[in-house]
């Protein structure tokens, strides 16, 4: 079936389909063959900041500033890896074309990969998109559509970087401008060999690539930033985090993100190790590189993934990663509920070491590591919701939230492959709404919203190939109606169909007692669930309110499965979450 949509709140929209193969003589009359992105810029969007006038990057002579991309670590001819894709921000210099006004033109670009990507902006003081089209190496074709919003006034929750500043010939303004990096999908597999840009005015592309980094592999362990918070400060220490795992390999990569971020970030040294207890590792930790180096400084808004290494993960264990921060680091992107405990050390890099005597401090977040990835495997099973996944009240250390009981259950079983389980809850979490606004520093880590983070915490994660959303209650909670719930749900699932995930639906789980769940609110809360299982969207039901509810009372959760504050499960109710999932809903 084709399924088209227009994202509400995002930077991205498909609406495509593959069109019979052509000929040889595939090139239209008239139109020139495609030709590498650099060679089609026809703007010039960042000027020196002494020399505004010679960039006019919005037609009223606004532009970027020099100064202010490179304090984000945006130097020209700088790859970026963003959303499992890399992107060269232009290797120009200050006055030179540095992007290409889309206008239909056929852009020549190789490489086989599951999504196409692009870094742009929009100068229309509104969202700009328009259709364009991938030519495949057997000449066959598939149709996209690009989105891009206001480089001025587009979503922050959204944007891969935020400058504090525009240019412009009376002088420059505080005012923050904004670049995108969106992707759209591919045929799987399929080489490809053009890109022809969408007629679209006002749509500025300064970069796009084939995403490959997400073949071969299989998310083992995840994590969604929340926020970007103030920590320690950090000077010459090194982290040693504690993240368990899904699915086993015997090859590793890891991957840190500096979302969210106004500036670089770097890590000197980094290593993975098995955990025996505490900060001790099981034999000597093992050294990663960064593209043969044995560090990486992060972009501003940008990721860094591990070159793969030879590494024996096992399932369902603790891994102990240790990266050394030399510089300062004062405020860094963070998953605020980690629900175990990690270490910091005394000053130095102790990332090489076994024993647990340099790491003198505790913290239960989880900064800058964002997934850890294993060699083949079949694929993951991606988890988007609230505090009820991430583990709130669940006991600290002991690995009890509900998708690391199911991943167990995964192990233990022949009826499908042996999935990796990605837990992507945040606590705090919307459906609709941002709870941190997506840019400075904040104490709030309960995340953008999950329509502004799909495309981010879902779409990149390697080899997935089936989502379940549970979130809900907490827009409930706080006066969203239940048909902006659903309006959001029905989103998820359009664009998670348009990327071919199998979508499925968990019911949001009865809270009376607790004090905001109210029964207006408890109406509101069964209207969602109805919508849910009535079906026609999602691919699947997972009806957690069934088995948690007190049938004498299903406006409550049953006591045994309360974990006190009646709204989230205690352990045993979140074992009973994961016990009751049909593993065969979750087959591709």
């Amino acid at each position: 079936m084709r399924r088209c949509f227009r994202g509400i709140s995002v930077a991205l929209a498909l609406c495509g389909s593959l069109v019979p193969a052509v000929s040889a003589q595939a090139v239209e009359k008239g139109r020139a063959a495609p030709v590498p992105l650099e060679r089609l810029f026809d703007n010039v969007a960042v000027s020196d900041d002494s020399r505004p006038g010679d960039a006019d990057f919005d037609g009223s002579g606004a532009s970027l500033s020099a100064r202010d991309l490179t304090a984000a670590g945006w130097t020209p001819g700088r790859a970026l890896t963003v959303q499992g894709a890399r992107l060269t921000w232009p290797d120009r210099r200050l006055g030179q074309p540095d992007n290409v006004r889309a206008a239909g033109q056929d852009v020549r670009i190789t490489g086989r990969g599951d999504a196409l990507a692009f870094l742009v902006a929009g100068t229309t003081g509104t969202e700009v998109g328009g259709r364009g089209t991938v030519t495949y190496a057997n000449g066959s074709r598939s149709g996209y559509r690009l989105t891009a919003p206001d480089w001025r006034s587009g979503p922050l929750a959204t944007k891969t970087v935020a400058l504090p500043h525009l240019n412009t010939p009376a002088g420059q303004l505080t005012r923050q401008a904004r670049l995108y990096a969106v992707t759209v999908p591919l045929v799987p597999g399929r080489p490809v060999a053009s890109v022809r840009l969408p007629d679209a005015a006002g749509l500025h592309v300064f970069a796009v690539s084939v995403r490959t980094a997400t073949r071969g592999w299989t998310g083992s362990w995840t994590t969604a930033t929340g926020g970007y918070a103030a920590v320690g400060p950090w000077t010459d220490r090194t982290l040693r985090l504690v993240v368990h795992t899904s699915a086993g390999g015997s090859r590793v990569r890891l991957r840190f993100d500096n979302t969210f971020a106004a500036a670089p970030v770097r890590i000197g040294s980094a290593t993975v190790a098995v955990r025996a207890s505490g900060a001790a590792s099981r034999g000597t930790p093992v050294a990663l590189a960064f593209g043969g180096a044995p560090g990486v400084t992060i972009p501003a808004g940008a990721q860094a993934f591990s070159d793969p290494l030879g590494f024996p993960v096992p399932a369902d264990a603790d891994l102990l990663v240790s990266f050394h921060l030399p510089g300062t680091v004062a405020a860094a992107p963070v998953h605020g509920l980690a629900q175990q405990r990690s270490y910091v050390s005394e000053p130095g890099d102790h990332a090489a070491d076994g024993a647990a005597g340099a790491y003198t401090s505790v913290i239960t977040r989880w900064p800058l590591l964002a997934g850890v990835d294993v060699g083949g495997g079949p694929g993951s099973v991606v988890v988007l919701g609230d505090s009820i996944t991430d583990g709130d009240k669940s006991t600290m250390d002991a690995n009890r939230r509900w998708p690391n009981v199911l991943a167990g259950r995964l192990l233990r079983q022949d009826t499908v492959p042996r999935y990796g389980v990605l837990n992507l809850g945040v606590s705090g979490n919307r459906v609709v709404t941002d709870r941190y606004p997506g840019d400075g520093v904040s104490t709030d880590t309960a995340g953008v919203s999950a329509l502004h983070r799909f495309d981010r915490d879902v779409l990149a994660q390697p080899a997935a190939h089936t989502a379940v959303v549970f979130e809900g209650v907490n827009d409930l909670r706080w006066g969203t109606p239940a048909k902006q719930v659903i309006d959001g749900l029905r989103e998820l699932a359009v664009r998670g169909h348009a990327r071919g995930l199998r979508m499925l639906a968990a019911t949001i789980l009865p809270c009376e007692g607790e004090a905001r769940c109210t029964p207006a609110v408890d109406t509101e809360r069964v209207a969602v669930n109805d919508w849910i299982r009535a079906g026609g969207v999602f691919d699947g039901v997972l009806d957690f309110d069934a088995v948690m509810r007190d049938p004498q009372r299903p406006s409550r959760m049953l006591p045994a499965h309360d974990s006190g504050d009646h709204l989230h499960p205690g352990d045993a109710g979140l074992a009973t979450l994961a016990h009751s999932v049909d593993l065969r809903l979750l087959r591709p």
